[in-house]
């Protein structure tokens, strides 16, 4: 019997896919708690179109991606922070500021939790910034951090 996984079953499969299990199984455990229904012609088309939307919407999220990369990749953040003597800040430079920077700079989106400090900012300087701007797909570049 062949069934679509409506959502992820374990050791079994992910949601979407299309498996060969056993008539029992497949009528008396998956499709009787709703994790799975049978694959019939209509069914079977509808997954394909939905796969077929899920890649064209990937493809563009990539290419978004991609051009953002080029947009950031090596450059040069510069953030003006309040510093004491010695160049040492009064706490530190956040993840969230670093992401306000690169809106603001360069004009391209990032999400505060993709983007990674190698350690804690709490002198000025410089350091590198690794940003994940999706799958794959990560920019480097330089904070460049400043007493006012």
């Amino acid at each position: 019997m062949k069934v679509i996984l409506k959502q992820d079953v374990a050791k079994i499969g992910k949601k979407g896919e299309m498996l060969d299990v056993s008539d029992g199984y497949g009528r008396n455990f998956l499709i009787a708690r709703g994790l799975a229904e049978e694959a019939t012609q209509g069914k079977i088309r509808e997954l394909e179109e939905i796969k077929k939307n899920q890649k064209v919407k990937d493809d563009k999220k990539l290419k978004i991606a991609e051009d953002a990369k080029k947009k950031i990749g090596g450059k040069v953040i510069t953030l003006k922070v309040n510093a004491g003597e010695g160049g040492k800040l009064f706490g530190s430079v956040t993840t969230a500021q670093v992401a306000d920077a690169i809106k603001t700079q360069y004009g391209v989106s990032t999400d505060k939790k993709e983007i990674r400090l190698d350690d804690a900012v709490k002198q000025t300087g410089s350091y590198p910034v690794k940003v994940k701007l999706y799958t794959g797909v990560e920019a480097e570049l330089t904070l460049k951090v400043e007493a006012e």
